[in-house]
Formats: C-alpha cells, structure tokens, sequence
C-alpha cells in the first residue's frame, strides 16, 4: 500500500471540509476512492479493506453533506451521484445501515427540494435520530415526474439497494406509479429489494 504524502493528505482533508455544495460533491468522490482502495485521507490510521464500508466512511459522508456550507441547501444531483457511486464501490458493509439510511434521505431531500417542495436543514433530515417519513414527501403525487424518473433510472443500475432507500423510492414511486408505468416499464423490481 501506498501511502499519500504528508502535503498531499493536507490537502486531500481539506477537501474534505466542503465550501459549497460542489465541493461536497467532490469531497464525497475522496470517500469513494477511499472506499474503491482502502487508502487515502478517510481510512488513515484505521486498516480499512478495498471494496467496503464501514461506520467511519458512512460518518464520513454524513459530516460532508452536513457541513456549515451546505446545511441549509437542498442535496444537489451531484452529491447523489457520487452517493450512488460509493454505494456501488462497496461490495461489503460493516457501518450498521447508516449510510443506506443516509442516501435514502438525501436522494428524498434532493427530490423534494427539486419538486419546489419545502425541506428542512440536511442536519435534521439526514440526523440518524430522524425518520424519514416526519419531514419527507408522503405522496408521489407532488414530486416532480422528471426527478422521479431520474431516482427509478438510477435505482435501475444499482447492484445494492437498501431497506430504507427501497422503502422511499416505493413509497415516492408507488404513488405516481400509473404515469410512470406508461413511461419506464420494469424501472425495478420491489420483490427484489
């Protein structure tokens, strides 16, 4: 293994403090890398295996996407993407389903936010102590048909998908399920989730 030089893991964990939204992006591609390797700023002095993760790597992405910058903006398309890109890095989990009770709400905070629905600060809606049906939308039938393609488009080249991010892309889906139906026929399978 290599490790990154002193300079490098400076300027690597500075990333890690995101200053807006797109640098959250980009600081939760690091956790990512991290999760791909092994090594990097977000697994130093912990042993840390290829392909998974664990609770310091979902505690990772919840402090970058509840950072001071970013807390009172809704979760961008580029922080779920790169959600979703670590979601499929990591072939085992050891974090005790944090971070899929994690992408599940940031992918409703983002859809609601993108159907000019109101959503409170990423600390309450993303905090483990809160669930998920207290604040996001209950009913498909407000969110934004585009938004909700785009999660069922995603959620279609998903390996993983979690109980929790199961549950609310049924509960979102499910309730517009007649015009998506027409539209995205076989978009998942719920029995498989």
């Amino acid at each position: 293994m290599s490790t990154p030089s002193t300079k490098t893991a400076e300027v690597l964990s500075g990333a890690l403090h995101p200053s807006c939204r797109k640098t959250a992006a980009h600081a939760l591609t690091i956790v990512r890398d991290g999760v791909i390797t092994g090594e990097g700023p977000t697994t130093k002095g912990r042993i840390h295996f290829s392909r998974s993760l664990d609770a310091d790597d979902a505690a990772w992405c919840a402090r970058i996407l509840t950072a001071a910058a970013v807390e009172h903006q809704p979760v961008s398309r580029a922080e779920i993407e790169a959600l979703f890109a670590i979601n499929e890095a990591a072939a085992e989990r050891s974090d005790g389903g944090r971070f899929d009770d994690l992408l599940a709400k940031a992918i409703a905070h983002h859809a609601a936010s993108e159907s000019g629905l109101p959503v409170p600060p990423r600390t309450v809606a993303l905090s483990p102590d809160t669930n998920i049906d207290r604040w996001a939308p209950t009913q498909g039938a407000k969110m934004d048909t585009k938004v909700l393609e785009w999660i069922a488009g995603r959620m279609r080249g998903q390996r993983r998908t979690g109980r929790a991010l199961a549950a609310m892309v049924a509960t979102l889906v499910g309730a517009t399920a007649l015009p998506l139906a027409v539209q995205l026929p076989n978009v998942f399978d719920i029995g498989m989730m």
